[in-house]
């Protein structure tokens, strides 16, 4: 295919549990650091909240009969692996290190809510 269909990502969507969207400023704003950014005011009024890291964008909404992804997830490239991992081992989030795919070093956690996250160095 000479121009393929589409270009990147242009965000994740993970969902919450109602009203908790201090939990997930907590986790994804001062544990990992993303910035926060403003909801459309029609959607805000739904609830959730959006990050963003560079181009890096995870838009999280409520869902009433909230389950956490447990095998869907997202996988994000880090600037500073070494650095993130050792803070989120810090707050006690767990963090797994399967080494099945050689030459990548990433690992998997799960945010304030249980979806599963995959870290990816570089």
């Amino acid at each position: 295919m000479s121009n393929p269909p589409f270009l990147s990502i242009d965000h994740v969507q993970l969902a919450m549990p109602a009203g908790e969207e201090h939990r997930a400023r907590a986790f994804y704003r001062d544990l990992l650091g993303m910035t926060e950014i403003s909801k459309p005011p029609e959607l805000a009024k739904r609830g959730g909240c959006w990050f963003a890291s560079g181009s890096v964008q995870i838009h999280l909404g409520i869902e009433a009969d909230f389950r956490p992804a447990k095998k869907a997830h997202s996988a994000l490239h880090c600037a500073d692996y070494a650095n993130l991992l050792e803070r989120l081992r810090h707050a006690g989030i767990e963090v797994t290190e399967p080494d099945d795919i050689p030459g990548i070093q990433r690992c998997h956690i799960h945010d304030c809510f249980g979806n599963r996250i995959e870290l990816i160095s570089g």
